[in-house]
């Protein structure tokens, strides 16, 4: 077992907060998401087997992703690594599904842009010289 990395600077605090507010916000809109898509399961224009599929894809990730940022947040340096690749893993995912013509209805690509920009804000985040240099130091 590794030592915990120090996180109680007030810079790595309020870094690291904003990392868990981002990824609940994530999380809360992926549930509603798939709260979404039961709702509309009828209808065949808005709800397709790739949205069935990416939407419960992006909820198992997403509390992945609210894990290792508690993790993270606790000291771990290996919930650090597997924020860091989650975050920018799911972001390339995403950037994808708005880009592919046809797949996914227009709402899931508009959830979906909102789901990247805070993984963006994560991502940032977590691969920014400050967190970085705390989880390496």
């Amino acid at each position: 077992m590794t030592t915990p990395v120090n996180v109680g600077h007030p810079r790595s605090t309020a870094a690291l907060r904003s990392v868990q507010l981002l990824v609940a916000g994530y999380l809360a809109i992926s549930v509603l998401t798939l709260v979404a898509v039961i709702a509309l399961r009828h209808h065949a224009a808005l709800v397709n087997d790739a949205v069935w599929v990416r939407g419960t894809i992006v909820v198992a990730s997403a509390l992945l992703t609210v894990l290792f940022a508690r993790s993270a947040a606790r000291g771990s340096r290996r919930g650090f690594l597997r924020l860091r690749i989650v975050s920018a893993a799911m972001l390339v995912a995403i950037v994808v599904i708005i880009a592919l013509p046809g797949t996914f209805p227009l709402w899931m690509k508009g959830e979906q842009a909102i789901c990247g920009l805070l993984l963006l804000g994560v991502a940032l985040l977590v691969n920014g010289k400050h967190l970085r240099s705390v989880f390496t130091g």
